[in-house]
């Protein structure tokens, strides 16, 4: 009797991880963690939406091997442009400044380039695409102020 509890019980308690299809559930996110390289600035598109782009520097770790000579190069950094169509998250982007150290969550969408298209042109290259989702400030730019001058 216990045994065809214990069975049934067990059907009910298995759960699958998400009950929407797999095509529903794919993602392409990219986590940012650098610092501003510039100011987020706000633009317009074409139909006259706002929205602010800013771009995170991010370095290459950990840093290229040493060469035949035994020294080793600098790590290199990379600058990711990222665009926010958000209007409570466009406020308050515009109020961070440059070397700002930050925490960026970002869609990623690749387009590939237009048929036709001339190869020098961004139009006739593959083009990616970071659109803000979320961003964290670590830690702000230090500031000095000497005789009222303030330095970054």
């Amino acid at each position: 009797m216990f045994g065809a509890i214990r069975a049934a019980a067990s059907r009910s308690s298995v759960r699958a991880f998400s009950t929407s299809t797999p095509r529903a559930a794919d993602l392409a996110k990219l986590v940012l963690i650098g610092h501003l390289a510039r100011d987020p600035e706000s633009r317009q598109t074409k139909n006259d939406r706002e929205f602010v782009t800013y771009t995170v520097a991010t370095t290459n770790y950990p840093p290229p091997p040493p060469d035949a000579n035994g020294e080793r190069r600098a790590a290199a950094s990379t600058f990711h442009r990222v665009l926010s169509f958000q209007e409570g998250s466009n406020r308050y982007l515009q109020t961070l400044k440059k070397g700002s150290k930050v925490y960026v969550e970002a869609n990623f969408e690749l387009r590939e380039p237009e048929p036709g298209a001339d190869p020098s042109t961004p139009q006739g290259q593959r083009q990616i695409f970071l659109k803000h989702e979320t961003i964290r400030v670590l830690s702000r730019p230090k500031v000095l102020e000497v005789d009222d001058i303030e330095i970054e």
